[in-house]
């Protein structure tokens, strides 16, 4: 296992030496948000949508008085925008009227606002605070289950946790970034680029192919 672990983080290493969050932001409730919008849709699609979202509502105060109707119609290109719209005003709310419009740095209490859950205070931790925790999305979780880090049938937590066993925590933030980029551009759920990668032979997904 050891030689796979090496053999995965350097050539992740290779193709991302200094992976970044793609999603853009510029303060703590910016990529909680876009953090959260950003499921079951692309990183691209996100960063067109909050570019008009924060340039209409320029602070929490402002985006806790906006209408859903109004929100709905700038979120309306991301999937599932109606709840979004309505977790966007009442995270805004919570944001705004409890913490003195900062995101706090609590898991208990960011897991318990609406549409937050734990891969998206991982995220959060990772990238604004450079808390160690690696987040699995859709990306994390295919790549780990064909490069045979976990099982097919492992849970999204089952997974973090193995992640976090096989590599150092030093480099869970990077290892995030990395497997998620790797995931989007390279082992795509449909068409992966499997002749070109230097993982094919530990490849599970390659093998039954």
């Amino acid at each position: 296992m050891k030689e796979k672990i090496k053999l995965i983080e350097d050539y992740l290493d290779e193709l991302f030496p200094n992976p970044k969050c793609q999603l853009n932001y510029t303060s703590d409730y910016s990529l909680l948000l876009a953090i959260m919008l950003s499921a079951q849709t692309t990183d691209k699609r996100v960063n067109e949508v909050t570019c008009v979202l924060f340039s209409k509502y320029k602070s929490l105060d402002e985006l806790k008085e906006a209408s859903i109707s109004d929100l709905e119609l700038v979120l309306r290109p991301l999937g599932n925008f109606r709840k979004k719209a309505l977790y966007t005003k009442e995270i805004a709310e919570i944001l705004a009227n409890k913490y003195d419009n900062k995101v706090p740095i609590d898991r208990e209490v960011l897991e318990s606002l609406p549409g937050v859950g734990h891969k998206t205070v991982n995220v959060f931790f990772s990238e604004y605070c450079g808390i160690p925790a690696i987040g699995v999305d859709t990306h994390v979780m295919r790549v780990s289950k064909r490069l045979g880090l976990c099982y097919k049938d492992d849970d999204v937590i089952k997974i973090e946790n193995k992640l976090m066993k096989k590599f150092s925590k030093d480099i869970w933030g990077k290892i995030h970034l990395q497997l998620v980029l790797f995931g989007r551009y390279h082992c795509t759920a449909r068409n992966p680029r499997c002749a070109e990668c230097r993982l094919k032979d530990i490849c599970k997904y390659k093998k039954k192919k």
